[in-house]
Protein backbone atom coordinates (compact mmCIF):
# COMPACT_ATOMS: atom_id res chain seq x y z
CA UNK A 1 0.00 0.00 0.00
CA UNK A 2 1.46 3.35 -1.05
CA UNK A 3 0.46 7.00 -1.57
CA UNK A 4 -3.32 7.55 -1.41
CA UNK A 5 -3.80 4.14 0.18
CA UNK A 6 -1.62 5.26 3.09
CA UNK A 7 -3.74 8.40 3.45
CA UNK A 8 -6.82 6.21 3.83
CA UNK A 9 -5.04 3.98 6.36
CA UNK A 10 -3.91 6.92 8.50
CA UNK A 11 -7.60 7.79 8.84
CA UNK A 12 -8.85 4.19 9.07
CA UNK A 13 -6.00 2.11 10.52
CA UNK A 14 -8.37 -0.74 11.31
CA UNK A 15 -8.45 -1.54 7.59
CA UNK A 16 -5.02 -3.21 7.83
CA UNK A 17 -4.76 -4.09 11.51
CA UNK A 18 -3.82 -7.74 11.83
CA UNK A 19 -3.26 -8.17 8.07
CA UNK A 20 -0.08 -10.21 7.97
CA UNK A 21 -0.01 -10.34 4.16
CA UNK A 22 0.05 -6.55 3.76
CA UNK A 23 3.03 -4.30 3.05
CA UNK A 24 2.87 -0.55 3.78
CA UNK A 25 5.45 1.62 1.99
CA UNK A 26 5.42 5.09 3.57
CA UNK A 27 8.02 7.77 3.04
CA UNK A 28 9.18 9.68 6.13
CA UNK A 29 6.23 12.11 6.11
CA UNK A 30 3.66 9.36 5.53
CA UNK A 31 5.31 7.27 8.24
CA UNK A 32 4.94 10.15 10.71
CA UNK A 33 1.22 10.42 9.91
CA UNK A 34 0.70 6.68 10.36
CA UNK A 35 2.62 6.76 13.66
CA UNK A 36 0.47 9.62 14.97
CA UNK A 37 -2.66 7.74 13.90
CA UNK A 38 -1.53 4.87 16.15
CA UNK A 39 -0.54 7.20 19.02
CA UNK A 40 3.21 6.83 18.46
CA UNK A 41 5.62 9.76 18.63
CA UNK A 42 7.37 9.69 15.23
CA UNK A 43 10.60 11.14 16.64
CA UNK A 44 13.43 8.88 17.69
CA UNK A 45 15.41 5.92 16.40
CA UNK A 46 13.83 4.99 13.04
CA UNK A 47 14.69 1.30 13.43
CA UNK A 48 12.82 1.07 16.73
CA UNK A 49 9.97 3.27 15.48
CA UNK A 50 9.42 1.11 12.40
CA UNK A 51 9.25 -2.00 14.59
CA UNK A 52 6.96 -0.25 17.08
CA UNK A 53 4.57 0.89 14.35
CA UNK A 54 4.49 -2.58 12.78
CA UNK A 55 3.64 -4.03 16.21
CA UNK A 56 0.93 -1.40 16.70
CA UNK A 57 -0.70 -2.49 13.43
CA UNK A 58 -0.37 -6.12 14.50
CA UNK A 59 0.44 -7.63 11.16
CA UNK A 60 1.51 -5.52 8.20
CA UNK A 61 5.13 -5.29 7.16
CA UNK A 62 6.32 -1.70 6.91
CA UNK A 63 8.98 -0.38 4.55
CA UNK A 64 9.81 3.18 5.60
CA UNK A 65 11.49 4.70 2.55
CA UNK A 66 14.26 7.25 2.93
CA UNK A 67 18.03 7.69 2.96
CA UNK A 68 17.93 4.21 4.49
CA UNK A 69 14.91 1.94 4.24
CA UNK A 70 13.63 0.57 7.55
CA UNK A 71 11.71 -2.68 7.19
CA UNK A 72 9.81 -4.42 9.98
CA UNK A 73 6.94 -6.80 10.61
CA UNK A 74 7.14 -6.11 14.34
CA UNK A 75 9.25 -9.20 15.01
CA UNK A 76 12.09 -8.93 12.51
CA UNK A 77 13.58 -5.59 11.49
CA UNK A 78 16.04 -4.87 8.69
CA UNK A 79 17.82 -1.70 7.67
CA UNK A 80 18.60 -1.42 3.97
CA UNK A 81 21.45 1.02 3.60
CA UNK A 82 22.41 -0.11 0.09
CA UNK A 83 23.43 2.82 -2.06
CA UNK A 84 20.57 4.46 -3.92
CA UNK A 85 20.34 7.51 -6.14
CA UNK A 86 21.12 10.90 -4.65
CA UNK A 87 17.73 12.23 -5.78
CA UNK A 88 14.26 10.98 -4.91
CA UNK A 89 11.40 11.80 -7.21
CA UNK A 90 7.73 11.36 -6.47
CA UNK A 91 6.61 8.15 -8.13
CA UNK A 92 9.63 6.02 -7.27
CA UNK A 93 7.30 4.10 -4.99
CA UNK A 94 5.73 2.68 -8.16
CA UNK A 95 9.00 0.86 -8.87
CA UNK A 96 8.98 -0.46 -5.32
CA UNK A 97 5.36 -1.60 -5.65
CA UNK A 98 6.09 -3.38 -8.93
CA UNK A 99 9.16 -5.07 -7.48
CA UNK A 100 7.19 -6.18 -4.44
CA UNK A 101 4.36 -7.54 -6.61
CA UNK A 102 6.82 -9.59 -8.66
CA UNK A 103 8.59 -10.95 -5.60
CA UNK A 104 5.24 -11.74 -3.95
CA UNK A 105 4.34 -13.84 -7.00
CA UNK A 106 7.67 -15.71 -6.66
CA UNK A 107 6.93 -16.15 -2.96
CA UNK A 108 3.54 -17.69 -3.70
CA UNK A 109 5.13 -20.09 -6.20
CA UNK A 110 7.79 -20.98 -3.61
CA UNK A 111 5.20 -21.86 -0.96
CA UNK A 112 3.12 -23.81 -3.49
CA UNK A 113 6.31 -25.75 -4.30
CA UNK A 114 6.16 -25.06 -8.02
CA UNK A 115 9.83 -26.04 -8.11
CA UNK A 116 12.01 -28.27 -5.97
CA UNK A 117 13.92 -26.42 -3.28
CA UNK A 118 15.60 -27.06 0.02
CA UNK A 119 15.50 -25.14 3.29
CA UNK A 120 11.80 -24.43 3.62
CA UNK A 121 11.30 -20.90 4.90
CA UNK A 122 8.15 -19.84 6.72
CA UNK A 123 5.66 -17.41 5.19
CA UNK A 124 6.67 -14.59 7.58
CA UNK A 125 10.34 -15.18 6.70
CA UNK A 126 9.68 -15.02 2.97
CA UNK A 127 7.50 -11.92 3.33
CA UNK A 128 10.38 -10.18 5.14
CA UNK A 129 12.73 -11.24 2.33
CA UNK A 130 10.26 -9.94 -0.27
CA UNK A 131 10.17 -6.57 1.50
CA UNK A 132 13.95 -6.35 1.68
CA UNK A 133 14.33 -7.54 -1.92
CA UNK A 134 11.84 -4.98 -3.23
CA UNK A 135 13.64 -2.25 -1.32
CA UNK A 136 17.04 -3.39 -2.61
CA UNK A 137 15.90 -3.59 -6.24
CA UNK A 138 14.35 -0.13 -6.05
CA UNK A 139 17.44 1.41 -4.45
CA UNK A 140 19.62 -0.19 -7.14
CA UNK A 141 17.29 1.12 -9.89
CA UNK A 142 17.58 4.57 -8.38
CA UNK A 143 21.37 4.32 -8.17
CA UNK A 144 21.68 3.23 -11.80
CA UNK A 145 19.23 5.86 -13.06
CA UNK A 146 20.94 8.62 -11.08
CA UNK A 147 24.34 7.55 -12.44
CA UNK A 148 22.93 7.99 -15.95
CA UNK A 149 20.61 11.00 -15.53
CA UNK A 150 22.02 12.87 -12.56
CA UNK A 151 19.81 15.60 -11.13
CA UNK A 152 17.47 15.43 -14.15
CA UNK A 153 16.30 12.00 -12.94
CA UNK A 154 12.55 11.41 -13.00
CA UNK A 155 10.75 8.46 -11.42
CA UNK A 156 10.06 6.95 -14.84
CA UNK A 157 13.81 6.70 -15.48
CA UNK A 158 14.01 3.85 -12.99
CA UNK A 159 11.95 1.50 -15.18
CA UNK A 160 14.65 0.84 -17.77
CA UNK A 161 16.98 -0.29 -14.99
CA UNK A 162 14.70 -2.87 -13.35
CA UNK A 163 16.23 -5.87 -15.14
CA UNK A 164 19.82 -4.88 -14.37
CA UNK A 165 18.90 -3.99 -10.79
CA UNK A 166 17.21 -7.36 -10.36
CA UNK A 167 20.28 -9.20 -11.66
CA UNK A 168 22.64 -7.06 -9.53
CA UNK A 169 20.54 -7.63 -6.42
CA UNK A 170 19.12 -11.13 -6.71
CA UNK A 171 20.88 -12.70 -9.66
CA UNK A 172 19.58 -15.37 -11.96
CA UNK A 173 19.57 -19.09 -11.47
CA UNK A 174 21.72 -20.70 -14.09
CA UNK A 175 21.14 -24.18 -15.46
CA UNK A 176 23.85 -26.70 -14.77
Amino acid sequence: VDADGLFIIQNRPELVEGCTECILTPNVVEFGRLAKAKGIDPNGDPTKLCEELAKAFGGPTIIQKGAKDYISNGKVTFVNDNEGGLKRSGGQGDTLTGSLATLLAYRKAYHEKLWDHENDLSEPETLALVAFGGSAITRECSRLAYKEKGRSLQAGDLTEHVHTAFLNTIGEKTKI
